[in-house]
């Protein structure tokens, strides 16, 4: 089989060399490059390097040299055409039959980048014509430069059925056909697709033209227009300039993704290079991990519109199973409902600078975005707030970043909703004495609680509950998995035990749910250097709770299911409890700094809702 020179040169542009390698050896980024130890000797000092952009790959120890065919052939012993046929399945390319005259024909014809350049070329010229007299006004009134207009390659489409058909009349026509420069629709003549429209050039990383993206400027539809899917051009992998922001990202140390081909191009004349664009589709996963070649936080930058907003939502819910340690996306948010040309225009490149300076984390767009939903004014609506979030959190493959993922939501979720107040239909404190005497009086005082749980209510946390519920864990480990999300929230809460529940949490997690017993959870936490904590744990005594009596041999079934619920019940309240205390103390330190009847009734209220939690622990105690 004879494949063609320029079908070869294709087939390796679409590659990222430095993915295909890193499947096989571990690889660095080191400026521009990426670094590795070699995979074609053994070495302990790296002195492999990887050239994206170049697609190319050398080893300054032994000489190792070649693009991405080559490494399939010497590193993994494939043949030339197994090589190929590997590597044009993953880029979405078709092999060519076996025709050596077709290929002969191929290579003596004009090829299709050569098409795409003449058109280029063609279009440039209208664009200086008279002709392009109303697109040069469109231009002037967007604000560009001749040195910006000249940078891009910025053209003009005269409103012809016949323009680049006639220019290029000596180029084969099935090539202008296959370029997407003319349709061709059953037995008519073939047209120009693009017409009254300014033109500007897609280019592949390399800088060469492969495709065209028109803006209109009479009224009609589509406002803008791109090029059709070509062998040279597949939208879902080609960011829009690229091959210009890829060097001037490495200056800036980041990579900005606006909507529209005109969004860079305003940005760039402001200062801002690196920015790219993808063409007329949401984000794709390529190109997503494309980003990530560059930057290890690429910032999205959609219109602060709807449609813009959606764009920006997709984008961050097809990042999400792709995510690794480092790895995450940036989100810009523009005022009012403004583009990136817009605010340039508006206020100037610092009013740019300062949104990328604002920008917030994929969490924390997921988590605005969700919030704003639908109002959160029921439990259920609550409920569905956060299962949705969890759902985004389930969609991510890596298994420490979900459970991060899983922990923060819960732990916002915590912080967001636990808010004690006073209820609606509550009676107000009635004061007595004059405007200077503060003296309150309760028409309805709480029941004074009993000596019982005046006691309990001043022994410290650690020593009951949290001594209860890590004995419980370490007796029945598969409770782990059942409530890992709110023992997730509690780490941070946990004090002298947050190490032991934190590898409570990973050892269920590494695990699955049904993978842990009483010995191997042991193993673990010993290996994890553990075990002094957990004989700590052990010399406060066996906490007086049933869910810290081992599991007997058989277990009963119907006192393990008591004992699972007493244990859901001792979670909610550890969970509570330290959060009530918080707020109880805040509430007090308010009101003794402003005597209002309002903080009265929330200090009261607070008040009554930690004794009840008591009491639930004193029940919790005498079922044990």
């Amino acid at each position: 089989m004879t494949l063609s020179p320029q079908w070869l040169d294709e087939l390796r542009s679409r590659i990222t060399l430095s993915t295909l390698i890193g499947r096989h050896v571990k690889v660095q980024r080191a400026g521009r490059e990426y670094k590795a130890c070699c995979p074609f000797h053994n070495e302990k000092t790296p002195s492999f390097t990887i050239n994206d952009d170049k697609g190319f790959y050398h080893c300054f120890g032994c000489g190792a040299h070649g693009d991405a065919i080559r490494f399939l052939t010497d590193h993994q012993g494939l043949g030339f055409m197994d090589a190929v046929k590997e590597l044009a399945a993953e880029a979405g390319m078709s092999v060519p039959a076996p025709d050596p005259r077709a290929a002969r024909q191929a290579e003596a014809r004009a090829t299709l980048h050569d098409v795409c350049q003449a058109a280029q070329d063609w279009f440039v010229a209208q664009l200086g014509s008279a002709a392009g007299e109303e697109a040069r006004a469109y231009l002037r009134n967007r604000g560009l430069t001749a040195e910006t207009i000249a940078r891009f390659g910025i053209g003009f489409a005269p409103d012809s059925r016949t323009g680049i058909k006639s220019a290029l009349g000596h180029l084969d026509e099935t090539l202008l056909i296959e370029a997407g420069l003319l349709i061709k629709v059953d037995d008519k003549a073939p047209y120009d697709r693009f017409r009254g429209r300014i033109m500007i050039p897609i280019r592949d990383p390399r800088g060469r033209v492969i495709a065209f993206g028109g803006r209109i400027l009479a009224s009609g539809e589509p406002k803008y227009l791109n090029s059709p899917d070509t062998p040279l051009f597949d939208k879902g992998r080609t960011l829009y300039n690229l091959h210009l922001a890829a060097p001037a990202s490495r200056q800036s140390g980041r990579v900005v993704v606006v909507e529209g081909y005109m969004d860079v191009i305003a940005l760039a004349q402001a200062g801002f290079g690196e920015c790219v664009a993808p063409l007329g589709t949401a984000l794709t996963e390529h190109q997503i991990e494309r980003l990530w070649k560059m930057v290890d936080r690429p910032l999205l930058c959609f219109d602060g519109d709807n449609a813009g907003q959606k764009a920006a939502m997709r984008a961050a819910t097809r990042a999400l199973p792709l995510l690794k340690p480092g790895l995450s996306l940036g989100f810009v948010s523009l005022p009012g409902g403004q583009d990136p040309d817009d605010l340039v225009r508006a206020s100037g490149p610092q009013a740019f600078a300062a949104c990328l300076d604002q920008a917030t984390g994929l969490l924390d767009h997921l988590w605005s975005h969700e919030l704003a939903a639908q109002p959160l004014t029921s439990p259920e609506a609550r409920a569905g707030f956060k299962a949705r979030l969890n759902a985004h959190a389930d969609t991510i493959a890596d298994g420490d970043i979900k459970a991060l993922y899983r922990r923060e939501i819960g732990q916002r979720f915590s912080d967001l909703f636990f808010a004690a107040r006073a209820p609606s239909h509550a009676r107000p404190a009635q004061q007595r004495g004059g405007a200077s005497g503060r003296t309150w009086q309760r028409r309805d005082e709480p029941v004074p609680p009993s000596e019982e749980l005046r006691a309990f209510s001043r022994q410290p946390m650690s020593d009951l509950i949290v001594r209860g519920v890590l004995t419980g864990l370490i007796q029945r480990p598969r409770l782990i998995h059942r409530h890992s999300e709110a023992l997730s929230e509690f780490v941070t809460l946990a004090d002298r035990w947050a190490a032991l529940l934190d590898a409570l949490l990973d050892a269920a997690h590494r695990s699955g749910a049904d993978g842990l017993d009483p010995p191997i959870l042991m193993t673990i936490l010993q290996s994890k250097g553990l075990a002094d904590a957990v004989d700590r744990l052990k010399s406060g005594g066996k906490p007086p709770f049933s869910f810290c009596v081992p599991v007997g041999e058989p277990a009963d079934q119907l006192r393990e299911a008591r004992i699972a619920e007493d244990f859901a019940e001792a979670i909610e309240v550890m969970i509570t409890r330290p959060r009530l205390e918080a707020a109880l103390q805040d509430v007090t330190r308010r009101f003794e700094n402003d005597m209002q009847d309002g903080l009265f009734l929330e200090q009261q209220q607070l008040r009554a809702r930690k004794e009840a939690f008591d009491q639930r622990l004193i029940e919790l105690t005498e079922r044990g």
